[in-house]
Formats: C-alpha cells, sequence, structure tokens
C-alpha cells in the first residue's frame, strides 16, 4: 500500500500513519477494507450515564463550591453573636470539611474511580486480491532505476584567489577628509 499524500511505500498494513508525512492511514484501510464505501457506524443505543470518575468529581466541585458559600455564611452569623459559642467551632470545621473533603473527592474520582467505557471501533484490515485475480500481465509499481550521472557540470570557484572588494567606509572616509577644513 502506498501513501496517499506523499506515495511512500508502506512497510506493512498494519501501520496507522504514514514514516514520511504523518498522514493517518487508517481512514484509508477503512475504505479499502469496504470496497471504497464509508462505513456506517450505528450510533450508540440508549442514553449513556455518566460515569463513576465523572460523578465523583461532580460531587467534590459541588462540596467545594458549597464550601465557598457556607463558611462566609457562617462566618457572618458568628460575627452578630457575642461571646462563645458553637459556630467558634464550626466555622473552622466547616472550611476543613468543605474545601478539604472537595478537593480529596475530586482527587479520589479522578485517581481510582472508573471512567466511561472507550467506544472501541473495530476494523477489518485490508488485504489486498491475491495476484492471480489481478490477470496475467500485472504491471510493476515502478519502472526499473536507470544510472544517469550528471554532465557538465561546473567545479567550485576557488575563493582564495578572488580580489576582495574594498570597504566602503574608506571610500566615505577620504571624502571626508577632503570637505574637512584643519588641512587645508
Amino acid at each position: 500500500m502506498y501513501c496517499p499524500q506523499c506515495g511512500q511505500q508502506q512497510v506493512s498494513d498494519s501501520l496507522r500513519f504514514c514514516s514520511r508525512c504523518g498522514f493517518p492511514l487508517e481512514g484509508v484501510l477503512q475504505l479499502l477494507g469496504t470496497g471504497g464505501a464509508l462505513p456506517f457506524y450505528p450510533p450508540a443505543s440508549g442514553p449513556r450515564d455518566m460515569s463513576a470518575r465523572r460523578k465523583g468529581v461532580r460531587q467534590g466541585a459541588a462540596l467545594f463550591l458549597a464550601g465557598a458559600v457556607m463558611v462566609p455564611v457562617l462566618g457572618v452569623i458568628n460575627g452578630f453573636t457575642h461571646g462563645p459559642n458553637l459556630l467558634d467551632i464550626l466555622v473552622p470545621l466547616a472550611a476543613i470539611i468543605f474545601f478539604v473533603g472537595g478537593l480529596m473527592r475530586m482527587l479520589f474520582a479522578a485517581l481510582f474511580e472508573e471512567g466511561a467505557p472507550r467506544h472501541h471501533i473495530v476494523t477489518n484490515s485490508y488485504a489486498p486480491p491475491p495476484i492471480s485475480q489481478l490477470g496475467p500481465h500485472a504491471p510493476a509499481a515502478l519502472p526499473l532505476a536507470q544510472n544517469n550521472p550528471a554532465t557538465g557540470w561546473r567545479s567550485r570557484p576557488i575563493t582564495s584567489e578572488i580580489r576582495q572588494p574594498s570597504s566602503v567606509t574608506e571610500n566615505t572616509t577620504r571624502l571626508l577628509d577632503k570637505d574637512d577644513p584643519a588641512n587645508r
């Protein structure tokens, strides 16, 4: 098989990208496997449920945001009460539970809970037709290489013998010296 973008012959038909240009070859393999027709993939049946990982991250985010609302409200209520009471302990405890608990819930969900099942598309690998089906006169892929040396190639000039051009600043300095009244 050859890459449709750059023409590079592929070593194996199981490659997913061209080794020269990086063109994705999986779609080409699917087209060849179905005889040139675009493959039809049925849509997933039924409604998609949220994965346990996504639910856990949402719960952690909700707990964290609830703490962003509840802790200031409890702090304001504690400011209006005078003397030692239950709110003196409840405000820092709520801050720890909501903020640290929310972050820990999101971290646990992201690391340990299962995500949504991956959608795998089964592709049929392309097998080229046997040579007997191609006919008795199957042409070669490319003509044989020919050795055509380049003639009339000019050799490189010897740059050490080329005269260096005079400096632009020397000529400019000479012009300035002519106009200098101190030299008169």
